[in-house]
């Protein structure tokens, strides 16, 4: 038996730990200091912008496009093994548009879809007005509509994936610190880790896939281990409301986003609006701005002023790992080493992401054995 070893369990180490559980021949473990979709992915929105991104090509594209396919068969398969339901919203997403808006370049958009086999609905103010009337369109001279885009909760989703995995077979050490790796030369310039230490065991290792998030840096630098990737944290805060109805009525309940702000209805006129992107200050420290939230929050409201009436039942903020000097994520090998693979640095894509980076770690492992 192959064992792996995966440091992290937000979405992305879940999702990772998921796919290779259904892979034979594959022992996997799983450590994490904190309880499973409790740093970053808990703080997400779960809006999966796949086909409304303007990313047309490369790799970008790529993995846009295999997790949207893979979230489509995920979801029940997922629902299957576990019993219960994950929220997921297929009402797509509908993006607003306001005065000097290129409009030009979303029909480009939409007809680059249209040939990769997707759809995306270009709307006058008159349409929008009477598709979606919560929405108040003084500003809107448009939108775009994308049917094939989704939106997932990023915790149940994590939690459906460990147990999807534990029921496979994997294991999840939860409340445990990677102390120490225990490596050997290769030569030629290659490295070997052969067992992880921590404070309950070591956990010996063919394969080390790094999930960790913010932690991913630390993790490696703790061992004089240069990753390669430095990653620093971008804050996001959002709200929880509960109104008096739903939006709109009885109207469709699509993701609306505007002027970066998100409006993500859950279902029993409850919505998620959020969020904000806080970078470091000169320091390195990143502290949530209250009007920074108030902002966002007025901004929904401008786009659906029943949003005012609405109670705050929940605020909330975490911190996104943006790798800086290079394009996110951050997935393939560690330099240098020949059995460590990265998995990290999703700064605001980690769900969007997390099937296609699960598929890719997965595909780089099976197809070493």
């Amino acid at each position: 038996m192959t064992r792996v070893v995966i440091v992290g369990c937000g979405i992305i180490g879940a999702a990772i730990a998921y796919e290779l559980s259904l892979v034979s021949g594959l022992t996997v473990t799983v450590v994490d200091r904190h309880p499973p979709a409790t740093q970053s992915t808990a703080a997400a929105l779960g809006v999966l912008m796949g086909v409304i991104s303007h990313k047309t090509k490369g790799r970008a594209w790529a993995l846009r496009r295999e997790s949207m396919a893979r979230y489509e068969t995920l979801i029940p398969e997922l629902e299957a093994c576990n019993g219960y339901a994950i929220p997921f919203n297929r009402q797509g997403i509908l993006m607003l548009g306001f005065e000097g808006e290129n409009w030009h370049r979303w029909q480009e958009l939409a007809t680059i879809r249209r040939e990769q086999g997707f759809h995306l609905e270009l709307m006058d103010q008159p349409t929008v007005r009477s598709h979606y009337p919560q929405i108040n369109c003084e500003r809107v001279t448009g939108a775009i509509y994308s049917p094939s885009d989704r939106q997932v909760n990023p915790t149940t989703i994590t939690k459906a994936l460990v147990a999807a995995a534990q029921k496979n077979g994997a294991k999840f050490n939860f409340g445990v610190n990677v102390e120490g790796w225990e490596i050997t030369q290769l030569g030629h310039g290659q490295k070997l880790c052969q067992r992880l230490n921590t404070a309950s065991g070591s956990l010996p290792a063919d394969w080390v896939v790094v999930a960790a998030g913010l932690g991913s840096t630390p993790l490696l630098q703790s061992q004089s281990m240069p990753s390669g990737v430095t990653i620093k944290p971008v804050l996001g805060q959002a709200l929880k409301l509960r109104c008096g109805e739903p939006l709109g009525g009885n109207h469709p309940q699509p993701v609306i986003t505007g002027d970066d702000v998100h409006i993500v209805p859950l279902g029993g006129a409850e919505y998620w609006v959020g969020a904000t992107v806080e970078f470091p200050d000169p320091s390195g420290e990143v502290q949530g701005q209250p009007q920074q939230l108030d902002s966002i929050l007025q901004g929904a409201i401008a786009i659906c002023p029943a949003l005012a009436q609405g109670e705050i039942i929940h605020q909330w903020h975490g911190l996104r790992p943006r790798p800086e000097g290079r394009p996110a994520p951050v997935i393939g090998p560690l330099a240098g080493f020949a059995n460590v693979l990265l998995a990290t640095g999703h700064y605001r894509n980690g769900v969007l992401l997390a099937p296609a980076t699960a598929l890719e770690i997965r595909q780089m492992i099976s197809g070493s054995i």
